[in-house]
């Protein structure tokens, strides 16, 4: 199953253009949107921004507050879901301490002086590396999810399908979804937890920051100046893959060092071919179900180090 269509956008809170892509979609101006803002986890229902932007059309499908509600009725789920999340948690700081020295090898050989043969085999060889802990870790992650399902069998539980069937109903009754940010792995969990591929197929989804992420190929957590500790990009976990070939990177400008040549060069050949896009506010990119549609001057990180321009301005 597949969505629809699927438009990511920047983000929205200081320049909301949701209501505006909408109506370019073509959805009809009193059509009802189903929202999902569950990545704000406690702070689910503070949409009040969202519902006058939208025109007090919005309806909230409320995933994260319905999730909170399954546990309660369902302790078995709940435990087994915060076994599976200690678990992932455990292998993330893992990979974390690997990745920490395969980057910094990455950038030792990148910031070393001369580009003879032998260098330029190594540092292809050190970014290689780097692509191999990704893929490995994401299949744990994938494995864990896996394991989950089969053991657990959400989808067979009957607190859950009576929450599931009033979210299918709200999603019938609207003309499109939109999904917030917030936290990326809340988010992504209880989107899962709800089948929200099934909920999306043949659907009109758009989606900002966090959002956009956890429809992604692969979810990639960055920032070049974190509080604590080096800020590599980490690879969290295969997203729900709606649409392909783009890693979105939202608030690039203020979380990521687009002038730093070594640091964009490996983050676009770590993931290539998938290609890492900067999503700052006013960013939009539409997925027809096969190929990328976007607006002229939409930028991508160069496999040579420097920002460049996906389509011609």
């Amino acid at each position: 199953m597949s969505a629809g269509r699927v438009t990511w956008l920047g983000p929205q809170r200081r320049e909301p253009t949701l209501a505006a892509s909408l109506q370019s979609l073509g959805l009809p101006a009193d059509a009802q949107v189903a929202t999902i803002t569950a990545g704000w986890q406690e702070r689910e229902d503070d949409e009040q921004e969202l519902r006058e932007h939208l025109g007090h059309r919005a309806v909230n499908l409320a995933i994260y507050r319905r999730t909170e509600r399954v546990f309660e009725r369902d302790g078995e789920l709940q435990r087994a879901a915060r076994g599976r999340q200690e678990d992932l948690k455990a292998l993330q700081g893992l990979y974390r301490i690997r990745l920490h020295h395969a980057m910094n090898a990455c950038f030792d050989l990148l910031r070393r002086s001369g580009n003879g043969a032998v260098l330029r085999e190594e540092r292809r060889a050190a970014i290689e590396t780097v692509r191999e802990l990704d893929r490995r870790h994401l299949e744990q992650v994938r494995e864990r999810h896996d394991a989950f399902e089969q053991r657990v069998r959400p989808a067979e539980r009957d607190a859950l399908a009576h929450e599931r069937a009033e979210v299918e109903k709200l999603v019938r009754e609207s003309g499109a979804i939109a999904i917030a940010g917030g936290h990326v792995a809340v988010l992504l969990n209880r989107l899962r937890l709800f089948s929200f591929e099934r909920l999306a197929a043949g659907r009109l989804v758009v989606a900002w920051s966090a959002g956009a992420m956890a429809l992604s190929e692969t979810v990639v957590l960055f920032r070049d100046d974190p509080p604590h500790g080096p800020g590599h990009p980490e690879a969290l976990e295969q997203g729900l893959a709606l649409a392909s070939g783009v890693v979105p990177l939202p608030h690039a400008r203020r979380r990521l060092d687009l002038d730093d040549g070594p640091r964009v060069l490996v983050m676009a050949r770590r993931f290539a071919p998938a290609a890492c896009v900067p999503m700052d506010e006013g960013a939009r990119l539409d997925w027809s179900g096969a190929s990328w549609v976007m607006p002229r001057g939409t930028r991508r990180l160069g496999i040579e180090g420097r920002v460049e321009t996906w389509t011609e301005a």
